[in-house]
Parts: structure tokens; sequence; C-alpha cells
């Protein structure tokens, strides 16, 4: 616990470039409240580097993030029909959009893609 009772925040990086990590972790080390993560630690919350090839403005409507999420966890498009209460066809039109938007080969790298996003959570 730190000094205001709070409880302390564990931070882990996972950032590939070692001189980004490094100038992180001097940066972050010295908050109080907050201690960084050893190897294999759980963490409280991670700092990942963004994927550069990501775009920042893909806008995915309620609608998309609503059949992402039914895609992630593996419905199929009849499925994902019934429980949205729309037509099958429907569906795969908001497939093909994620496809594009998410410059996906198909569903498995269309969740993947929104994972490593954040627009997701697996």
């Amino acid at each position: 616990m730190s000094e205001d009772n709070a409880p302390e925040i564990v931070l882990a990086l996972e950032i590939d470039d070692p001189a980004l990590a490094d100038r992180l972790a001097v940066l972050l080390g010295n908050i109080a409240g907050l201690r960084l993560a050893a190897p294999g630690e759980a963490a409280t919350a991670t700092v990942m580097a963004r994927d550069p090839s990501m775009p920042d403005d893909i806008a995915l409507t309620q609608r998309e993030l609503d059949v992402l999420a039914l895609m992630a966890e593996g419905a199929s498009n009849k499925l994902i029909a019934r429980q949205l209460g729309i037509s099958v066809h429907t569906v795969k039109f908001h497939v093909g959009s994620l496809l594009d938007k998410l410059d996906a080969t198909g569903r498995t790298d269309a969740v993947a893609h929104a994972a490593r996003r954040g627009v997701i959570e697996l």
C-alpha cells in the first residue's frame, strides 16, 4: 500500500523496443504508488506498444462492435443474426465491413486485429 492507503499499481511493460522500454521504466519507476512488474508477475495494468501498421482512424459502428463481440465468441452468422435480431445477409454485410476496416483476411484475423488494438478483450 502507498502512503495514502490506495492499493499499489503493478504495471507491466510489453514493448519490443528495449530503448523505449528502458526509458519508460526510468520515467515510471519514480511515481509513488506505482511499481513495475517483474518478468512473469501478474500486473494491475499493462503498457503495450501500438502496432504501427494499424491505422488510428478505424471507426466501428455499434452494430459492428456487437457482431465482432459475437464473432470473438465463435458464433456463426446464423447465430449472430438470431442474437441481434437481424438477417443473415445483414450479418454478412457487417462481417465484410469489419474485414475491410480491420484489413483482415478472415473472421479469426479480424478478431485478432481488434484484440491487438484494444477494441475487444479476449
